[in-house]
């Protein structure tokens, strides 16, 4: 359990791997002509995505294995009937439990419509500047990315 004085690391809202290698990812992209753009969920509104053929989420399971539920549970409502169509690729990290808020997520996320690709990337612990799973989920959508747009 966390003790008060810790801080819980806040999920972002990505329309690219920002998280996942980001200087890798984005560097990748920007090389390729494609332009990109890292979103905390507390700035976004639920129009974020209208634009948008791939979108990238992530959260750290909180609690009982769920999503954050003060920021990030009410935006994934707020755009759930706003993403049928997309491609979606969900990360994020968990400290206890087997991952199944993460499957949970992925269900809904298909139920919303979406098209959930490469799997979610569940993360042990808190990420690692050089987490290896984090710097190829990057690339593989950047590589995605970079075909798409050409």
């Amino acid at each position: 359990s966390n003790s008060a004085g810790e801080k819980h690391m806040l999920p972002d809202v990505l329309d690219v791997p920002a998280a996942l290698g980001s200087d890798v990812a984005l560097n990748l992209l920007k090389e390729n002509g494609v332009e990109a753009q890292v979103i905390d969920v507390s700035h976004a509104n639920s129009d974020i995505f209208n634009d948008e053929d791939i979108i990238i989420l992530g959260c750290p399971a909180m609690g009982a294995e769920m999503l954050e539920e003060c920021e990030f549970e009410p935006f994934i409502e707020s755009i759930s009937s706003k993403v049928s169509g997309k491609k979606a690729v969900l990360f994020g990290s968990y400290d206890w439990g087997d991952g199944d808020w993460m499957r949970d997520w992925m269900s809904r996320m298909e139920e919303y419509g979406c098209d959930v690709i490469f799997d979610g990337l569940i993360i042990r612990e808190a990420l690692e500047d050089d987490c290896t799973e984090c710097l190829e989920l990057g690339k593989k959508i950047a590589g995605m990315l970079v075909k798409s747009s050409n």
